[in-house]
C-alpha cells in the first residue's frame, strides 16, 4: 500500500502554519495614518485625496474606506494618533501639576511639525463642518474625557470646588493657548503656561472662608461694628439704638489714636 507524502502546504508535521491577519491589518493600518499625515502636511487639506493616501500607503482605496468614512475622519485620527501618547495626563497627586506637564505637551506639540499639520486641519474646519466635527469628536474628545478624570481628582482632594464648571474652567486653561497658536501674539513657553494655571485654578480653589468656617457659624471677618450696623444678621437679636452704636465707633476711634 502506497504511504501518503505529508502535504507540504501543511508544513513539516503536517501542521497548517496561518499568517495572522490582524498584525498585517494593524500594518495597513499605520501606513495609512502616517501617508495621510506626510500628503497633508505637503499638499494641505483641499489637495489631499483617499486615492493619494492609498498609493502612498501601499493599499487599495478600499482598505482605506474600511476604516474612515471620509478623508476628514481619516486626517482627524491621523493627528490624534500621532499625539495621543505624549498627551495623557500624569497623577502625580497634584491637580495643577497634572494639568501644568499635559499643558507643557500640548505646546510642544503646537511648536513642532505637527503644529503645522493642526493648522491645516482647523483652517480646513473653518469651511468644512465634517472636518471640524472630526477634529472635536476623535481628537478632543478624549482628551477632554481624561481632563475631566484629572479634575474630579482635585475636587476629591480639595484642591477644587465642587460646584466648579469644567468645560468653562478647560475652556479658559487650553482657549489661550489656542490663541497664541493661531494668533501668535505672544509665545507659548512653560513660564506662560505655570502663569495660566495660577490665575485659572486659582480662581477655582475652595473659598478659604467657607473651608475655614464651619457651617452656620459668623465670618470671622465680620467686625463687632458691622454687626452693630446689621443686627438682622447676627440672627434677630434686639434693635440697637443709635446712641450704642455712636458710643462704641467713638470708643474704637480712641483706641486706634491710642
Amino acid at each position: 500500500m502506497r504511504q501518503k507524502s505529508p502535504d507540504r502546504r501543511h508544513g513539516e508535521g503536517g501542521s497548517r502554519k496561518r499568517a495572522p491577519g490582524r498584525p498585517r491589518s494593524e500594518q495597513a493600518r499605520v501606513a495609512i495614518l502616517r501617508s495621510a499625515l506626510k500628503l497633508l502636511g505637503k499638499n494641505g487639506f483641499p489637495d489631499l485625496t483617499i486615492e493619494a493616501v492609498a498609493a502612498q500607503a501601499g493599499v487599495g482605496k478600499a482598505t482605506v474606506y474600511r476604516w474612515w468614512p471620509n478623508k476628514a475622519a481619516l486626517i482627524a485620527d491621523a493627528f490624534a494618533s500621532s499625539t495621543t501618547r505624549k498627551l495623557h495626563f500624569p497623577d502625580t497627586g497634584s491637580v495643577r501639576t497634572d494639568l501644568s506637564q499635559q499643558m507643557r505637551q500640548v505646546i510642544k506639540i503646537f511648536s513642532s511639525r505637527r503644529g503645522r499639520i493642526l493648522a491645516a486641519i482647523l483652517a480646513a474646519g473653518q469651511s468644512d463642518r465634517d472636518v471640524i466635527a472630526a477634529f472635536r469628536e476623535r481628537f478632543m474628545k478624549p482628551r477632554r474625557q481624561e481632563a475631566y478624570a484629572t479634575l474630579h481628582r482635585g475636587i476629591r482632594r480639595g484642591e477644587l470646588r465642587a460646584d466648579v464648571d469644567m468645560d468653562l474652567l478647560l475652556d479658559s486653561l487650553y482657549g489661550p493657548i489656542y490663541m497664541r497658536f493661531l494668533i501668535r501674539h505672544d509665545k507659548m513657553t512653560p513660564d506662560f503656561i505655570d502663569r495660566l494655571c495660577e490665575l485659572v485654578l486659582g480662581g477655582a480653589q475652595p473659598s478659604r472662608e467657607t473651608s475655614a468656617t464651619p457651617q452656620g457659624t459668623k465670618s470671622p471677618r465680620r467686625t463687632i461694628a458691622d454687626s452693630l450696623r446689621n443686627p438682622s444678621r447676627m440672627g434677630g437679636e434686639k434693635s440697637i439704638h443709635k446712641a450704642d452704636l455712636v458710643g462704641h465707633e467713638q470708643t474704637e476711634a480712641k483706641t486706634q489714636q491710642t
